[in-house]
C-alpha cells in the first residue's frame, strides 16, 4: 500500500501561518506607548479590533479617545464593508487602557467581526468621546492662546453648531476687541483627563462668557 499524502496545499499552508502567526502577536503583542499615534488593538467582547487614536487625545493614562475602523482600512472596499459592518456609525469613543491588547498587527484581522462577517452589537462597551469648543486670541505679533474652553458637548455637530454661533457673535463685537487681536471659537476634542479646565455650556450664560472672554483678550 502507498503511504497516504499528508502534504498540506498552498491554501492549507496559508490559512495555518496565518493562525500561528496570529497566536504569537496574542502571546507577544506590541506594546502600545501613550501618544504614540499608532493604530492599537482593543478588546470588543471576546472581539479584537483596530481603532485609531485622536491626536492629542490619546495620552491617557486611564482613558483614550479611538475610531474603531475596519482591519483592512484603508482600501476602499474596506470602508465600504465597514459601513455595512457599523463601523463607520460609533464615530469617537472612550476607550480604557486597559482594554488595549497593544499596537495593531495585521495578524489580528482575523479575530475581529469584520473576519466572522458580523456587524459591531449595538453597545461596543465604549461611551461616546465627547466634544469641545476652543476660543481663541492671536495677537498682532503672532501669538495665540487659548482664552475659554467649553464642554463636553455628547455630538460633534452640536460643538460645531455652538462654534458657529459664538463666531458669529464675536465678529459682531469685534470693535470691541484690542486692535489687531482675533478672537475665534474652533471644534476641539474634550480631553477628559483635563476636564477641570472646561466650562460647561448648558450651565452658562454665553453673553456673560463672550464679554469676558473679549475682556480677556483686550487686557
Amino acid at each position: 500500500m502507498h503511504g497516504r499524502n499528508t502534504a498540506s496545499s498552498p491554501v492549507d499552508q496559508a490559512v495555518v501561518d496565518q493562525v500561528r502567526a496570529m497566536l504569537t502577536a496574542l502571546r507577544t503583542p506590541q506594546p502600545w506607548t501613550p501618544g504614540s499615534a499608532q493604530d492599537i488593538a482593543v478588546r470588543v467582547g471576546p472581539f479584537i479590533e483596530r481603532a485609531h487614536t485622536r491626536p492629542s487625545d490619546d495620552h491617557g493614562p486611564d482613558l483614550i479617545a479611538v475610531a474603531l475602523i475596519h482591519p483592512d482600512t484603508p482600501h476602499a472596499a474596506a470602508y465600504l464593508h465597514g459601513r455595512q459592518l457599523g463601523y463607520t456609525e460609533y464615530g469617537w469613543l472612550r476607550c480604557e487602557t486597559t482594554a488595549i491588547l497593544g499596537i495593531w498587527q495585521p495578524s489580528y484581522a482575523m479575530l475581529t467581526h469584520a473576519a466572522a462577517g458580523l456587524p459591531l452589537p449595538d453597545h461596543v462597551g465604549m461611551e461616546l468621546a465627547h466634544y469641545a469648543i476652543r476660543i481663541e486670541a492671536r495677537h498682532p505679533d503672532g501669538t495665540d492662546h487659548t482664552l475659554l474652553r467649553l464642554g463636553p458637548y455628547p455630538q460633534a455637530h452640536l460643538a460645531s453648531r455652538d462654534a458657529d454661533r459664538l463666531n458669529a457673535e464675536l465678529e459682531r463685537r469685534a470693535d470691541t476687541v484690542a486692535p489687531g487681536v482675533t478672537v475665534t471659537a474652533k471644534n476641539a476634542p474634550f480631553d477628559v483627563n483635563d476636564h477641570e479646565s472646561y466650562t460647561d455650556p448648558h450651565d452658562a450664560d454665553v453673553t456673560v462668557l463672550l464679554a469676558d472672554v473679549i475682556e480677556g483678550a483686550s487686557a
